[in-house]
């Protein structure tokens, strides 16, 4: 019963997530395109203070969209505020990760074979290391550091891996990517918070008090706006990571993270470019060859075949590391059914499985976070077996 109740609040926190972080980085590519595509207004519009505008046709209609520098010269009765969405993100995204790897620690979050752990144990280390990920950004965002884009973001490009790498060396592989996922998005969340939030408010209150605006806090919220833009397209990344184990289950899989990351983000500073009329399609040239280099980097070796398996042999494997969850009636707490509809218990089965068992035996990925004390002579007999012709 446990099992059913766990597998619907996975399913249900999952959805509504996938649906506000679909709204939160729709509304934040618009803004980033609305702001970039913004240009000189007429003289007219300055004089009220406009800073910039620009025309649109969408939905069967043409829009005039037009951002003030600071103050309109009258404070609109509706202001649409946009937070929610980050917010929202935020905490489905947390709830997710309580409900699957708080809940189901021994599963999912702690792997025997790196560190032993108790439930709380792991739990304690995630939380901190959320914590101090997150104080990490604060401190360096709020140093002198942030008029140097470059080197600021060399020091954060570094500490992320460097998380990456400490995160692999603790928890699961799969484990350890969402967790460099969970503090970016915990820090484009802080960004809204902390930082765009307080800056949007104090605008509105001077405004309403009849003050001139400080821009300081204005840029300062744009600063970490743009931060932001640069951090989906990892963050996108690694939220579907979890689908391909060839990623998170690699040997170096910590730099495998870091790479893909880094080059996401080159590519999507040519379409902030490209926002400005600044066409630089070398980046997606290189971004392009930088993903095929690093696919071939990552090409498993080819099993070896002078390895000569039985069926019974691997059938006995099978029923020892597998079959506890990928039967018909599992064994294991964690599930009510075979994962994927993929049971093993019979030769047949396995015969019918045998390109997602080479894939899943060797990147490691199942049995997951290696429950079953799956050694590797046992992985390299299953591999051996999936890729001989018969």
């Amino acid at each position: 019963m446990e099992a059913y109740f766990f597998d619907w609040l996975n399913m249900f926190f999952r959805w509504i997530h996938v649906i506000t972080g679909v709204a939160w980085i729709g509304a934040s590519f618009y803004f980033v395109w609305l702001d970039l595509n913004l240009r000189e207004p007429p003289g007219w519009k300055k004089d009220k203070g406009i800073k910039g505008d620009l025309w649109a046709i969408h939905g069967g209609g043409i829009y005039e969209v037009a951002k003030y520098k600071l103050e309109p010269e009258k404070m609109p009765t509706t202001l649409h505020w946009f937070k929610w969405e980050a917010y929202t993100t935020w905490m489905t995204g947390f709830a997710l990760l309580t409900v699957m790897y708080y809940w189901g620690a021994d599963q999912y979050l702690i792997d025997p074979s790196k560190m032993e752990l108790t439930q709380f144990q792991a739990i304690g280390i995630s939380l901190a290391f959320l914590a101090g990920g997150f104080a990490f950004y604060e401190a360096l965002i709020k140093s002198p550091l942030q008029n140097f884009p470059r080197v600021f973001g060399g020091i954060l490009f570094v500490g992320l891996t460097f998380a990456a790498y400490a995160l692999s060396e603790i928890f699961s592989d799969r484990a350890a990517y969402l967790h460099v996922g969970a503090l970016i998005g915990s820090i484009m969340a802080g960004n809204v918070f902390f930082g765009i939030m307080p800056a949007q408010r104090e605008i509105v209150r001077a405004i309403e008090a009849g003050e001139k605006p400080d821009e300081g806090p204005a840029l300062f919220a744009k600063l970490r706006s743009t931060h932001n833009t640069y951090f989906t397209l990892p963050l996108l990344f690694i939220m579907i990571s979890n689908h391909y184990p060839m990623t998170f289950g690699h040997d170096h899989a910590w730099l495998v993270l870091a790479l893909i990351c880094a080059n996401a983000a080159f590519v999507r500073h040519y379409f902030i470019l490209k926002h400005q009329d600044n066409h630089q399609p070398w980046i997606l040239a290189v971004g392009t060859l930088a993903l095929f280099a690093i696919i071939g980097w990552m090409m498993p070796m080819p099993a070896n075949t002078d390895i000569q398996v039985s069926d019974a042999r691997v059938l006995d494997i099978s029923m020892q590391r597998c079959a506890s969850c990928h039967a018909d009636k599992p064994t294991s707490a964690m599930f009510t059914a075979a994962p994927a509809g993929i049971s093993l218990e019979t030769v047949e089965q396995l015969e019918s499985y045998k390109p997602r068992i080479l894939t899943a035996v060797q990147s490691k990925y199942m049995p997951l976070s290696n429950l079953t004390n799956m050694t590797d002579e046992e992985r390299a007999e299953m591999m051996s077996w999936a890729t001989e012709v018969k």
